[in-house]
């Protein structure tokens, strides 16, 4: 990493630090860390050069980060090699991380806990059990649906909404007290 400045170096370490508590390894990380702070697309040679990694690393890599979405090819006119660059948009990225996330890891345990919900309790344990199989698949349908209703917002009011805060909790018990005095008059 040479020819990176400190500052991107460390960027680019930490995000390879980082990726490794995502699910993803260290090199997947720091790939995606060099293309995201890349103001040009890359091609393969480059990255390998820039971060020290072998050609087959850089490969494997890449492939990871497409099947998440977090870069995609680009050609060159007049450059028959692959070009990659990750989304420019930071709430694209945010969008399509919480996306994959959800396909891969939320998707299956609602899957798994509604066939478990599917067969009737054998014993008391296992009522317990399914009944807690029930909230658990309640909570995720809801926040899953949440996120249904947010992911179709324009990035500026999901912007705005976050930027709120705890205010809309403040918001809500407003709400709350206004409709409570609707009911009672």
């Amino acid at each position: 990493m040479q020819e990176l400045s400190p500052q991107i170096q460390r960027f680019i370490l930490h995000f390879g630090e980082m990726g490794s508590r995502w699910g993803v390894n260290r090199t997947v990380g720091q790939i995606y860390a060099l293309l995201f702070l890349a103001p040009e697309p890359l091609c393969a040679d480059d990255i390998g050069d820039a971060l020290g990694f072998s050609r087959s690393n850089v490969s494997m890599g890449l492939k990871e980060l497409q099947s998440w979405r977090l870069v995609k090819l680009v050609h060159k006119v007049g450059d028959r090699r692959d070009f990659f660059e990750s989304p420019k948009d930071v709430w694209e990225i945010f969008r399509i991380l919480v996306e994959e996330k959800r396909k891969r890891e939320i998707d299956p345990t609602m899957s798994l806990l509604r066939d478990a919900l599917l067969e009737p309790p054998a014993d008391g344990k296992e009522a317990y059990a399914q009944q807690r199989m029930t909230e658990m698949l309640e909570l995720i349908e809801l926040s899953t649906g949440w996120f249904d209703e947010v992911h179709r917002l324009p990035p500026e009011t999901l912007e705005s909404l976050m930027r709120l805060g705890s205010r809309v909790q403040k918001v809500l018990g407003l709400a709350g007290k206004l409709s409570g005095k609707v009911r009672a008059s």
